[in-house]
């Protein structure tokens, strides 16, 4: 499985051993906290909460399970925080991996739910935490169908803190004990990063152009938005798209057939320059996501027309852009009810629609601008999770705190070397 998984790009070879359990650093001395975020959405509403832990001096551990999320941990992390690749949910990897890095405390986001190391982690005495969690339809459905199961499985989580109260009463419904409330972290996500001498580069290229940003795609929906700028380039005949895949190992394919079909292609992957003709810019990177979302103030979120559950639009919003996105939006359904009610969003059945409201917002500054706007409101009316969720877990870190206070106490009066003596009485 794992061959298979290195073969398609998904695997880091060099470091297959972390899947087994087997780590590659030692852990460190005093208490631990372990966070696991199985791709980058997950890392990123995560981020925060790992910073407030290492400042408080509290050794951080984080597992992910993609190539793409852990080369963004790599550049966005302090290096005092370990990443390892997640084990496989197998026993005897599990066990591995616990009994190296004994962690005080394993706090996992969103819906990262895998039997066997929640109840090896609950057979260690380890409160285990889910944070931002949310469960799709799909997911819940599919555990009310075994209520043991699901019941033996949540009742040992420590805490679940619920992106919303229809996420928080499923919780409670399928076993969970202790459930709060606490937002969408990801409407506390500062701006995605990127470096202001190649957005300057990008944005001289571009020059006065009209561009319109699809992100997130999947497969089936490259093809809706080429069709899409054709149509659209007929009326703008400047138009530049910039297509940001959600998978940018697909970008040779995706390139090959946007150029099959007579578009005329560049490549950040390949430091490709946007020229007079270029009608796709294609953002096959990783990490760059702040850079692509500068560029324009229309963005479409996909996964929402070919594919179900949908992707983020908090990015979007907080980057000023007038946001699409298809009906399959049911992972973000809380995120996107907000937009929607403020006006921030708006849903496209198919290509059609899709196209009509990309030219009506290219065409029209006032309603493109009183989107972007609400959507701004909406990310301000939505902060504040990040306070909340850390609240939610002073019960389980005041205790490590505590112990490092001991710990160092008990170094201070063991060293001989320092004068313990009171002056002036």
């Amino acid at each position: 499985f794992l061959q298979v998984r290195a073969r398609a790009g998904k695997e880091d070879a060099t470091r297959r051993r972390e899947r087994f359990g087997y780590a590659s650093q030692q852990r460190p001395e005093g208490p631990l906290v372990w966070f696991h975020a199985a791709s980058v959405g997950e890392l990123m509403a995560i981020l925060p909460l790992m910073q407030r832990m290492e400042k408080l001096g509290i050794n951080v551990l984080l597992t992910t399970g993609t190539v793409t999320s852990a080369k963004i941990a790599g550049d966005r992390l302090s290096k005092n925080t370990i990443h390892q690749y997640v084990p496989i949910d197998i026993k005897p990897m599990i066990k591995r991996f616990l009994g190296h890095w004994k962690p005080d405390l394993a706090i996992f986001a969103e819906s990262e739910i895998w039997p066997m190391t929640i109840l090896e982690l609950g057979a260690l005495h380890i409160p285990m935490i889910l944070v931002n969690a949310r469960l799709s339809d799909r997911s819940y459905n599919r555990w009310q169908k075994h209520p043991k199961l699901a019941e033996a499985l949540f009742e040992n989580m420590a805490q679940v803190v619920a992106q919303s109260e229809l996420d928080g009463q499923r919780f409670i419904e399928l076993g969970a004990r202790k459930v709060t409330v606490s937002g969408n972290l990801k409407a506390d996500i500062d701006v995605p990063p990127f470096e202001p001498a190649s957005l300057q580069q990008l944005q001289d290229q571009i020059g006065g152009r009209p561009v319109w940003v699809a992100i997130s795609t999947h497969p089936g929906e490259e093809e809706i938005v080429a069709n899409v700028h054709r149509r659209v380039a007929a009326y703008f005949p400047a138009l530049l798209t910039v297509l940001v895949p959600r998978h940018p190992r697909r970008g040779n394919d995706i390139a090959n057939a946007l150029k099959a079909d007579g578009l005329t292609v560049a490549r950040r992957s390949r430091n490709e320059p946007v020229e007079d003709n270029t009608d796709i810019y294609l953002g096959d990177t990783i990490g760059e996501m702040g850079l692509y979302l500068s560029t324009g103030k229309i963005a479409f979120v996909g996964k929402s027309l070919k594919a179900i559950g949908g992707q983020n639009p908090m990015e979007p919003a907080i980057m000023g852009a007038a946001i699409l996105a298809g009906p399959n939006v049911q992972n973000f359904r809380s995120s996107y009810e907000a937009l929607l009610d403020a006006g921030g969003v708006r849903l496209v059945r198919d290509e059609e629609m899709l196209y009509k409201y990309v030219s009506h917002l290219l065409n029209n500054d006032a309603d493109r601008n009183n989107m972007i706007a609400a959507a701004r409101n909406t990310i301000e009316r939505l902060s504040g999770s990040l306070e909340r969720t850390f609240r939610a877990l002073d019960y389980y870190v005041n205790p490590l705190r505590m112990k490092l206070r001991l710990d160092a106490r008990a170094e201070f009066e063991d060293n001989p070397a320092i004068d313990k003596t009171v002056q002036g009485g």
